[in-house]
């Protein structure tokens, strides 16, 4: 059961990083800059999390998103927040207790990540810095088990940008849709803290979505998928985003070995644009 728990925790973690990414395209530039075209300082995204367990649909937790102004070395940058708190009578099922933090410049180029996640008697500190040199991205993550006092770190570097599981979404959330088709794959790298990771995302089209506030929304629709050994593919999450200029998440959808999952849109204040997605 823990092996299901740990991968809940991460699934719904990873989701709502993933659900915010709207569709994108992802620049090979090294120096991972990018302009931002979605967001602004004082963005507050809320979200109500249900956990399905044989058929009864149990109130998870709920989740924030904050976007704010900071600075960096003196440089101006924005800082992003995620809070991802579980509820009493979700503890029974499992226990999520996940803050993840990343700083990035003014063009989004990450800078910093720190994710701490409490599960059970288990607790974990990821971290990532970012630097860029002769066309590279380089990361160096450490992961340290506070109660214990071991440590794990990893240097990794690659032409391509590496992202944390906070400055993607920034990026991503500025791209346009237009030209995707139909089961295009996207795919990028991901620093989680231990390791660098590939993923792989598949657009699947749009569908008009009523979120956790009553209000309906024109979504585009994306897949997260895994592949086996044999190559087949295997769906983990399917999430829905605004069709407008903001992408923000309006409903997550997650598959697991023991039950599935939901995050439900439930409040946004300090949006940078109307919510033309909107259906009347």
């Amino acid at each position: 059961m823990s092996g299901g728990v740990d991968n809940l925790r991460r699934a719904f973690t990873i989701g709502l990083i993933l659900l915010l990414l709207g569709s994108i395209a992802l620049p090979a530039n090294a120096q991972c800059e990018a302009k931002n075209d979605a967001f602004q300082s004082g963005e507050h995204v809320m979200y109500d999390l249900y956990f399905n367990w044989k058929f009864v649909w149990v109130k998870a937790g709920i989740a924030s998103l904050t976007t704010n102004a900071t600075t960096y070395h003196s440089k101006p940058a924005f800082r992003i927040n995620l809070l991802a708190l579980g509820s009493k009578r979700a503890d029974f099922f499992f226990k999520m207790r996940d803050t993840l933090t990343c700083v990035m410049g003014e063009k989004l180029e990450p800078r910093y990540f720190r994710k701490g996640a409490e599960e059970g008697k288990r607790y974990t500190v990821d971290e990532a810095w970012f630097s860029y040199k002769d066309g590279l991205c380089f990361a160096n993550q450490k992961r340290s088990f506070p109660r214990t006092g071991e440590v794990y770190e990893d240097e990794t570097s690659d032409s391509r940008c590496i992202y944390d599981m906070l400055t993607i979404l920034a990026q991503a959330r500025s791209y346009d849709p237009a030209d995707y088709k139909v089961g295009d794959k996207i795919k990028f790298p991901m620093a989680t803290g231990r390791k660098v990771e590939e993923q792989t995302l598949i657009y699947r089209g749009k569908e008009n979505v009523k979120a956790e506030n009553g209000i309906t929304y024109r979504c585009l629709i994306f897949s997260l998928v895994e592949y086996d050994k044999k190559g087949k593919e295997k769906e983990v999450i399917t999430f829905f985003v605004s069709d407008d200029k903001n992408h923000l998440p309006v409903r997550l959808d997650l598959f697991l070995n023991f039950g599935s999952a939901k995050a439900f849109l439930n409040d946004v204040t300090g949006n940078r644009y109307p919510m033309t997605s909107i259906v009347k």
